[in-house]
């Protein structure tokens, strides 16, 4: 391992937990879209049911593994920088927005591409790039005008901020929030029927702390010089793009390995399933709308450092005082899209 650069080592922790995030969505329908709308237009709370075992998991398995010393979550960048309410809020609501007239978010969009689904490459491209124009582009002075990001000097977390003024370690006060949504989770008869959604919700969870304790590892072995990172997916597909076209835009990266990773999950879950097959736009209406979808996602999750997964699922594991308020915000956008275009598809 002393002959591996850090940078390549990193890509491959992102590449293997990317992968099991792939297959869980392709085998067990982990999709945070497709969770709303099964939920409030399907009668259906599977999906969205199966968000508090993946949380439940992921919250219990990162803190259990700071407690024990293989994990540093607080040096990861959803507690090291800032908290900004309004990032979060108006971040957060344009990407739902946008979500919803892409059909998918980041992560849903490439596991679809990883399907054979070529829309779905659109939107991963066009996201990753406005992601980088609002990032450090032309939107980059506008963005840091309104939504300053400055560095935190405590913990941005819930537990750790509890822990600090209680005394107590901050696993007290993560395992019964882990328990709550678990409880939550398993309420619902049709999801504790399902063993194969249980099953890929407990790998997904599983995945986010593998990704939080193997970049802890790496961060400690190169004194800080990796970051400690989990699964996200607006920045990173920037970063991945400008791998692939550079080779030198930051060399191999965690990054890069996630997104990686994640379409080779999506591919070899939707060949076991033979749900591979190749696809492409027949209405330029559907496109443009996508297309129009994929930049407001780059834009919000760039404000609210982080999407549907980066927020909702890898911030959420970390208690982050901003993961609650983006996720309610992320929901709230994505069931005003999803409501204008089914309503606008239905006869008055």
């Amino acid at each position: 391992m002393e002959q591996i650069p850090m940078g390549a080592m990193a890509a491959l922790v992102g590449a293997l937990g990317g992968m099991i995030l792939g297959l869980a969505a392709r085998l067990g329908d982990f999709c945070t879209l497709g969770a709303l709308e099964s939920a409030a237009y399907g009668d259906d709370q599977r999906r969205l049911r199966l968000w508090g075992v993946v949380l439940g998991v992921a919250i219990s398995g990162a803190f259990l593994a700071e407690a024990l010393g293989y994990a540093d979550i607080t040096h990861s960048f959803y507690q090291t920088i800032k908290w900004s309410p309004l990032a979060s809020i108006v971040g957060g609501l344009v990407f739902g927005y946008g979500m919803a007239l892409a059909g998918n978010c980041g992560f849903g969009a490439l596991v679809r591409f990883g399907g054979g689904d070529l829309r779905a490459m659109v939107i991963v491209v066009v996201m990753g790039i406005f992601a980088f124009v609002t990032l450090s582009g032309p939107l980059a002075h506008l963005r840091l005008l309104i939504f300053d990001q400055q560095a935190a000097t405590s913990p941005q977390g819930i537990a750790h901020w509890l822990s600090a003024r209680t005394g107590l370690p901050p696993l007290t006060f993560a395992l019964p929030v882990a328990a709550g949504f678990l409880a939550w989770a398993l309420s619902y008869q049709p999801l504790r029927a399902d063993k194969r959604r249980l099953a890929w919700g407990v790998a997904a969870g599983l995945a986010v702390v593998w990704c939080f304790v193997g970049t802890s590892y790496l961060f400690r072995e190169s004194m800080g010089a990796t970051g400690v990172e989990a699964p996200s997916f607006t920045a990173p597909l920037g970063r991945t793009i400008l791998y692939f076209m550079t080779s030198t835009a930051g060399g191999l990266t965690f990054s890069v390995g996630l997104v990686a990773g994640v379409l080779g999950g999506a591919f070899l879950g939707s060949a076991i399933r033979g749900l591979f097959k190749w696809e492409a736009c027949e209405d330029p209406r559907e496109l443009g709308r996508q297309v129009s979808g994929a930049a407001l996602m780059g834009i919000g999750g760039t404000i609210a450092v982080g999407c549907s997964i980066g927020q909702g699922v890898s911030a959420m594991a970390v208690l982050a005082f901003s993961a609650p308020v983006t996720l309610a915000s992320i929901v709230i956008g994505g069931l005003i899209g999803l409501r204008q275009l089914i309503h606008g598809f239905q006869p008055e």
